[in-house]
């Protein structure tokens, strides 16, 4: 049983009430943990890049006058191959911290058991470099080292700034691929419906724009269930970011289109 009810504490946060805040640290709660916040990163950068680069070419084969068909087909090649490109990408960045954290978490549990007064030593020095006095710090470090675990991570953020988690390579990949799936499509949809009932390709990419415009806001707003910021000016930031890169991609294509008629 947690001393805390982590939700109320959240809302007395945003909300700037110090007396909610220490009723919710004196009513005790079990502490219900958002799940999934570990995913964000991949769900964002996959989403956020699967929305851009889709956009890009279709903005691009818009701006060069190359048809609905065609920016079909560069679309849907786009959104499964980068699809899968992204996910790989960032199941082997993954595995690669992972390991990386693995291997030093060894060492420092290696170090702490055959040479505790040295780490003990290094973990006062590393309190008293933050402003504690000696003596407090010795304290801390004499109460720490009595649980060998809490003792290891403690050395692992202090000295190294790596926190211990349970990412999974192959479960951010796969939050990654089905974000970039899922998101990229939007742009493409005007063009899908458009294609069959020969729409003009104009109105099909200012249909693209808005659905993109939409898409973008959606993916802000929605990644505010993990990170508490208010779902308007999250689904604004990401927007205006996306829609800078956007516009870039629309230009680039505008820029380029006398070269597809070389004959």
């Amino acid at each position: 049983m947690a001393t805390r009810n982590l939700e109320e504490a959240r809302r007395a946060y945003e909300l700037g009430d110090i007396e909610a805040s220490r009723r919710a640290h004196s009513t005790p709660s079990p502490e219900k943990h958002k799940r999934g916040g570990e995913y964000i990163k991949s769900l964002v950068y996959g989403g956020m890049d699967g929305i851009i680069t889709t956009f890009s070419i279709v903005a691009g084969a818009t701006g060069s006058e190359l048809g609905t068909g065609v920016v079909i087909i560069l679309g849907l090649s786009n959104v499964l191959a980068d699809g899968l490109s992204m996910a790989f990408g960032d199941y082997l960045s993954t595995k690669s911290e992972v390991e990386y954290r693995n291997a030093e978490k060894a060492r420092e549990t290696w170090e702490v058991e055959n040479n505790p007064e040295g780490e003990m030593q290094e973990m006062e020095e590393l309190y008293i470099a933050k402003g504690i006095p000696q003596e407090d710090a010795k304290l801390m470090v004499n109460a720490l080292v009595k649980n060998k675990d809490a003792w290891i991570n403690v050395m692992m953020v202090e000295e190294l700034g790596l926190l211990d988690g349970d990412e999974s390579p192959v479960k951010n990949a796969l939050v990654t691929f089905f974000s970039f799936i899922i998101m990229g499509i939007f742009p493409l949809i005007p063009f899908l419906i458009g294609h069959w009932v020969h729409g003009d390709i104009h109105i099909l990419f200012y249909a693209s724009i808005g659905l993109t415009a939409l898409s973008l806001f959606f993916l802000g707003a929605a990644k505010t269930k993990f990170t508490s910021i208010h779902p308007i000016k999250s689904g604004i930031e990401t927007l205006i970011v996306g829609g800078i890169a956007a516009g870039a991609a629309f230009l680039i294509g505008y820029v380029l289109e006398p070269l597809t008629n070389d004959d």
